[in-house]
This record gives structure tokens, C-alpha cells and sequence, in this order.
């Protein structure tokens, strides 16, 4: 077992309420979240875990999506060998990547006031510094769009077909314009 599956979980309950962003209120669902936030690598440019955090529940509480019971996302931050190894394992492609999502799907026989699993996030830090460079975008920039990727296909959002993709994009880009944050997509064809 390497050290990297048995890292601490780092855990924080916080309140999917009205917030204040900008110059406007934004209503989002009063739903409890718990973002876990696992290290599994140390490179440079990490977010810390308050900012990952914050963009999974901006995310989800802006996706239209959002469960009405509270929900739990688990975010790990991984190396290109890890990163490699699961998109091996679980698409077929012997290459690190960005962004990986694992939706827990719906659950039967859970009470109905248990706590939702909405799935796993895995970002792979070197490739996301490594496009962020490439793509000339801050590396915060970058992460952020990397995680409210992931947090859309936990929610269901895709990206296979056209309309699906055409939508899910137009959800990111608002997503991270609430934010100050530009088009990702701008001058690129949907990925």
C-alpha cells in the first residue's frame, strides 16, 4: 500500500447558504456540505484546502443540481503516477489527465435524512500546473475550473454529445464568471 492511500482526510461541515459574491446576493441551497480534502502529493501551486473547498460548494450550490439532502464530496489531490494509474483503470487511457470524476450514484435503502455520497474528485496537480502554462491562464484560475468541472459531472453534467457539452460549458463559464474568472473555453472548441 503506498503512503499516499493512507493520508489524513481533512474534513469541515460548512453551510450552502446565501452568500455574498460580487456586488449581488446569490441564493443557493440551504443544504450541508462536507467537502473532504485529501493531500495525496506536495507539489507547488496547490490551492489550500479552505479554496478547494469553497469552489466544490459554489459549484454545487450554483449547478441547479444540487441534492435536497446533505451531501459529501471527496476531493484528492494526486501525483501523474496516481493520476496515470486511475485513468488506466477506470477509461482505458495510459496517460495522467487533469480531472477525474467517480459519481457515487443514487443509493437505495439509505433513510431519508442520511447524508447523499455525490462521488469522488481526483485532480492531478502537475498536469494542471503544466496546462495552466501552457494555456497561458493563472494556476488558480485553472484549478478552480478543474474543480467545478469535476463537481458538474458529479452532478450528472457531461460533455459526450454536443448539447450536453454545449450546456456543461455554459454552466462552468457562469460558474466562474460569478467569480471574476474568464472564459476557459474562449477561443477553444469544447474539449
Amino acid at each position: 500500500m503506498s503512503t499516499a492511500s493512507v493520508l489524513p482526510c481533512f474534513r469541515r461541515k460548512t453551510l450552502l447558504a446565501t452568500r455574498w459574491f460580487g456586488a449581488l446576493w446569490k441564493p443557493t441551497n440551504l443544504t450541508a456540505m462536507v467537502v473532504d480534502v485529501q493531500f495525496a502529493c506536495s507539489d507547488t501551486g496547490i490551492p489550500a484546502e479552505s479554496d478547494i473547498q469553497d469552489w466544490v460548494e459554489f459549484a454545487a450550490g450554483q449547478s441547479g443540481r444540487m441534492p435536497d439532502s446533505d451531501a459529501d464530496i471527496v476531493v484528492r489531490v494526486v501525483d501523474a503516477a496516481e493520476s496515470q494509474t486511475l485513468n488506466k483503470l477506470y477509461r482505458e487511457k495510459d496517460t495522467p489527465t487533469n480531472v477525474l470524476s467517480f459519481p457515487a450514484g443514487q443509493i437505495d435503502g439509505l433513510p431519508a435524512d442520511a447524508v447523499r455520497q455525490l462521488g469522488d474528485i481526483v485532480v492531478c496537480a502537475p498536469v494542471v500546473s503544466k496546462e495552466a502554462a501552457q494555456q497561458g491562464k493563472s494556476l488558480g484560475d485553472h484549478w478552480a475550473h478543474m474543480l467545478v468541472h469535476g463537481v458538474l459531472h458529479l452532478l450528472g453534467y457531461d460533455h459526450e454529445k454536443n448539447a450536453a457539452a454545449d450546456e456543461m460549458e455554459r454552466l462552468e463559464t457562469a460558474i466562474l464568471k460569478d467569480r471574476g474568472i474568464a472564459n476557459p473555453y474562449a477561443g477553444t472548441e469544447v474539449q
